[in-house]
Formats: structure tokens, sequence, C-alpha cells
């Protein structure tokens, strides 16, 4: 059988037919996948900005947040991340300087004074220049030195070296020939602590009295003269509620701080742990709290000697009682151990006050009805039930008598006290005050 042949034409251009038709389809998504690689290739794996807001970023070109994140405009800056900051390991070592002039903004003008003809006389003391530093930094207070103007200030056995402005440095000498000028001997102050069953003292007194005004509160101070302190001490001395704790003359060389303490320990059972014995099961635990006075005394003449400032610094601790309490503490053998702790109800007052009288007056002080600066101790040790049970020392008003007897060599009429330094006593205060 013979067949008719298809033309070559006719399928030729079928075939180119649907060709076209195939590749007007694939032509525009292999466009559109172009388009979408080259856009995923360009910008890696970062969130455009408009992922967080419609409006074009703020965000300068080349800067980056931490992630790749970049916030809108108008993000609060607590809700932004913090920017990746490149700090050494070793912390903030400040930049260095190059030197150069000192900055001399506000006129300052650096000064050299010589300390020799005060601290040569103190050749038992160890640093005698820093009751000069001391001085200053009470005179003018602490903020000068680390605010604007600049400034500075150091200072050795030899020489006192300062940085400040001209007003300053008036101030500064004017406590500097206090030391270099002044008396070089040692002088003598008197100290005596009473104690006061009652306050009803000051209704006698008062007429004798001149007030003072005092910056601690609480604190009563009076100037009294020679004479009529003489009159109220008399009048004390009457009384049956009066008991002298403390009289002595302090030696101290001008502006020179010497201190005067008075404890003594309180036992007391302060925990209750296992005995590594095994028996008994358990063992008490002691502890001890000083108590007593502590006091500092800083005074510095005038060049003429007839005005004293003086820097009284003054802690009581006191026991009022210990308050027991009981605890029931499982054994072995499930019964009960019943023991008891002790806690201790302190009662103190601090005083730190500076103070300025004409040195030919007696400064008399009261901290008022507080706990009493000493305890009485029992003649005979084993019979002191307060030790025992607890019991308080009392409230007693508390008056310091401070009085300028002139120098040492002239005036001590009794040998002095060497003031006992107690390892409670806290650094210098280097404030105002």
């Amino acid at each position: 059988m013979r067949r008719n042949p298809i033309p070559l034409a006719s399928s030729t251009r079928n075939l180119f037919g649907r060709l076209a038709c195939v590749g007007a389809i694939v032509t525009p998504v292999v466009f559109l996948f172009a388009l979408c690689v080259s856009g995923v290739a360009g910008q890696g794996p970062t969130l455009p900005a408009s992922s967080v807001s419609g409006q074009p970023s703020t965000q300068p070109q080349g800067s980056s947040q931490q992630g790749g994140f970049v916030p809108r405009a108008d993000t609060p800056p607590s809700l932004q991340a913090a920017p990746a900051q490149n700090t050494p390991s070793g912390g903030s070592s400040g930049r260095l300087s190059d030197g150069g002039e000192l900055p001399r903004g506000a006129g300052q003008e650096l000064r050299v004074y010589d300390l020799r003809p005060y601290t040569g006389y103190l050749t038992k003391e160890d640093s005698p220049h820093q009751a000069v530093v001391d001085w200053i930094v009470r005179e003018t207070g602490t903020d000068v030195w680390h605010t604007e103007p600049f400034g500075f200030m150091t200072a050795d056995r030899d020489e006192l070296t300062v940085y400040h402005t001209n007003e300053m440095h008036q101030a500064i000498a004017g406590i500097v020939d206090r030391f270099v000028a002044g008396d070089k001997d040692p002088q003598v102050m008197n100290l005596k602590v009473m104690t006061v069953g009652s306050p009803n003292w000051r209704s006698r007194a008062h007429m004798l009295m001149q007030h003072v005004n005092v910056q601690t509160p609480g604190i009563q101070a009076w100037l009294l003269t020679k004479e009529n302190a003489a009159l109220v001490m008399n009048l004390l001395r009457q009384r049956t509620d009066v008991r002298q704790v403390q009289a002595v003359d302090i030696v101290a060389h001008n502006g020179q701080t010497k201190k005067l303490s008075h404890t003594r320990g309180r036992n007391y059972v302060l925990n209750v742990k296992h005995s590594p014995a095994g028996w008994p099961p358990y063992e008490p635990e002691t502890g001890e709290i000083q108590e007593g006075y502590q006091l500092e005394l800083s005074p510095l003449l005038s060049i003429d000697g007839r005005t004293l400032d003086c820097v009284i610094n003054a802690n009581i601790d006191q026991v009022d009682k210990f308050v027991p309490v009981e605890l029931d503490l499982p054994l072995p053998n499930q019964q009960v151990h019943r023991t008891k702790i002790d806690v201790p109800q302190l009662v103190s007052w601090r005083l730190h006050e500076r103070f300025r009288w004409p040195s030919d007056m007696v400064l008399l002080l009261s901290c008022g009805v507080v706990a009493s600066p000493d305890r009485e101790q029992a003649a005979i040790p084993f019979l002191d039930l307060a030790s025992i049970t607890g019991a308080t020392a009392g409230r007693a008003d508390a008056l310091m008598f401070v009085e300028f007897r002139g120098k040492a060599s002239q005036n001590l009429t009794q040998t002095p006290m060497v003031p006992q330094v107690s390892s409670r006593v806290s650094s210098p205060n280097r404030g105002r005050y």
C-alpha cells in the first residue's frame, strides 16, 4: 500500500509555531527569576530598612547596627541597641597627653609654701604635714579640689604645693601662717567628761552660760568664762546623780589630732553550732561588742593665740541590753534541746563638729539624755549582776568641758594621760568639719 507523504513545509511551520508559544511563556518567567536572584545577591542576609518603616532610613551609609538592624528615626534611645564599641580589653585607659601648660582659665597660680618652720619641731611625728592638709580641706571644703576651676594640692614634710586661684591662695595662706608663724610649743587641752542623771541642772546654771549654735541635731553648746565654769562645776558636784567619767590633760602640738579611748568588751552568745566532739550535741558561739567612748580632738590656735579652732569627734556606743531568744534544736533521739542566744540592743550617739571660741573661755557640750558613756563596774567582778542579766546602763545627760590651758611647760599641773588609740576609730574626716 502506498502512503501519502506529509509535506515538510507544513510540519516545519507547526514545530516553529509551537516553539514560539513556549518561548513566549518561558521568557517572562526567566526574566522575573533573574531579577529576584540579582536582588537577593545584592542585599545579602540583612533586612531592608522598609521592613521597619515605610519611610526612607536616616541611617548614614556605611554605618551598621548590631545584628544589621537599622532602627527607625523616631525609635526612643532606650529601645535602640547599643552600638558596638571597640573597647580595649583592659578598660578605658584615658587619653595620653603630650604635656604642655596647666589650665589657667580662672587665673590659677602655682605657689609653694615652706612648712619647715613648723614640721622641724615635730621630729617624733611621722607625717606632721598631714595636719596642714586636713585643716586646709576643713577650711575650703572638698568640692573646690574636684570641680572647676582646675586645681591641685600636694604636700610633704618640707613644703606644700598648691595650684589654684588667687582667692583660694589667700585662704590657704591664712591656714599655713597659723602653723608656721604660730606657737611651736606643745599645748594643753583639759577635757572633763561627766554624766548627770537629769537635765534639770540647766535651771540653776542657765544664766551663767552663753548659748552657741550647733549643727549636729540634739547637741547643745555653751561658752563660759573660767569663773562661771568653776561655778557650774561646783553646782554639778553638789548633786547626787553626777558622776565624773574622765578628767585628763591632753598635750598636743598646734593643729595635730589626738585620740582618747576608753572601751571594754561585752561578751554574749552570738550563735549555737554543732559540737565537733559529739557531746554535748551543741555548743555556744560567743561574740564581743566594744562599748565605751572614743574622742578625737584637733585644736588650732590663731597666730596671736587669742582664738581657738577645735574639731571634736566623739563616739559613744553602749549596750542597752541583751534580748534573749529561745531556740529548740533537734537531738538524735528525737528529743529537743532547748537553749538561747542573745541579740544586743545598742544605743549610740555621734558628734563631729568644728568649734571656734576665745581661748580664755571654756566650751561646754551637752549631748542630751543618751546612753551613759561609762558603765559602773562592780566591786567584785563575779557579783556584777548587770553583765549577767544584761541590764541597761541607764540614760544620762553627757557633758563635756573643753578648756585651753596654754603651753605645756607653763600650765601642766598633772601628768598627762597618754591617749589610747582604739582600733575602731575611723580615719580623719576630709570634709568641711
